[in-house]
């Protein structure tokens, strides 16, 4: 199962098109429509942010993460986004000529490969929202220079320090569990007692010596590996939700866990192996991740910690609008796996 992302962080994702995790609307103030003439409802120190800019960022964000659409349209998000939109614009006016460029090949390429997967329905996508090509790859770029910015200013000793601090996500463990979930495999709700009390029910057979692989094919809700006896082999622990990778990390190999509870159900676990890794035994790969997580967390700071001294004035219209029904507060990713963590 993937961990829940807070709203705010999906809305600055939209990660379906671009390869990082934070994603919001900027512009570059040194190339603004000189036909704009519409309202500036973001002032900052250096700039403005126009309604005609923000509209032409939120149907971006629409178009490249449909999904999220109706929280688009409430005044919180709203608020988030375009305050963003006026940090961004500051950042990218301080990035280097290096990040640009950088930003350019990359928005070409994520470009390509997000037509290529719309197909015949890219153009009329397009026309729908009211956004033309350029519009979304002026986006991309802009957006993609602030964070090569942030991560050309990553240092080695940063991404050593980044390493230290998540050591356990890159532990490589086998392991098998048995998820018994709070939606049973006919799609029906089931109540935490029901999940807990045949959670333990299963545990009770796995002490009693009855073979793992058989009882998770028999009981388990988890999709991704039933069928493989609750196989997960050879797994980094960063790929799960923390609940389930702290027991991974923490669990006597080969022992039968207590039920452990995340947000689709409760888990009995059992690790059979477990390799902790150095920091000279990753992969270029996964030093890259660890640089790029360095540079997101900059820039989540950035916009935690010095957002608001930039910015001057917002004088953002209100809206009426509201939540879809069954619609909550903060919208979440999800993932067919029940034990993936997204990152």
């Amino acid at each position: 199962m993937r961990s829940s992302k807070s709203w705010k962080v999906l809305l600055v994702s939209l990660a379906a098109a671009l390869s990082f995790s934070m994603l919001s609307a900027c512009s570059d103030n040194n190339k603004k429509d000189k036909e704009d003439n519409s309202t500036a409802i973001v002032t900052y120190k250096g700039g403005t942010v126009t309604q005609k800019e923000f509209d032409t960022d939120v149907k971006v964000m629409k178009f490249l993460s449909p999904e999220q659409a109706q929280y688009l349209e409430l005044d919180a998000f709203k608020e988030t986004i375009v305050k963003q939109a006026a940090a961004f614009e500051y950042l990218a006016g301080q990035a280097s000529d290096k990040a640009k460029k950088e930003a350019e090949k990359q928005a070409d390429t994520q470009l390509a490969t997000y037509k290529q997967g719309l197909g015949d329905t890219y153009a009329s996508s397009l026309k729908e929202q009211g956004i033309t090509e350029d519009e979304i790859r002026s986006y991309m770029v802009r957006v993609l220079t602030v964070y090569q910015d942030m991560l050309l200013k990553v240092t080695d000793d940063e991404v050593k320090k980044q390493f230290e601090a998540t050591k356990g996500d890159f532990t490589v463990a086998s392991l098998r569990h048995v998820l018994i979930g709070f939606t049973d495999a006919n799609k029906k709700e089931r109540s935490k007692e029901d999940a807990l009390k045949r959670a333990k029910e299963v545990k009770a057979k796995l002490d009693g010596g009855a073979d793992f692989a058989a009882v998770a094919k028999e009981y388990s809700d988890d999709t991704g590996s039933k069928d493989k006896g609750g196989l997960y082999a050879d797994t980094a622990l960063g790929t799960y939700v923390e609940e389930f990778k702290k027991a991974a990390e923490t669990l006597p190999l080969n022992t039968i866990s207590d039920p452990i509870e995340t947000t689709y159900g409760y888990h009995i676990m059992k690790v059979e192996s477990r390799t902790e890794k150095t920091f000279d035994q990753l992969t270029d790969e996964q030093k890259e991740s660890l640089k790029s997580a360095v540079a997101s967390d900059k820039l989540q700071q950035f916009m935690e910690k010095d957002l608001n001294g930039i910015i001057e004035n917002i004088n953002l219209p209100k809206s009426s609008a509201s939540p879809a029904p069954g619609a909550g507060a903060s919208p979440s990713a999800s993932a067919p796996a029940a034990t993936q963590s997204a990152k």
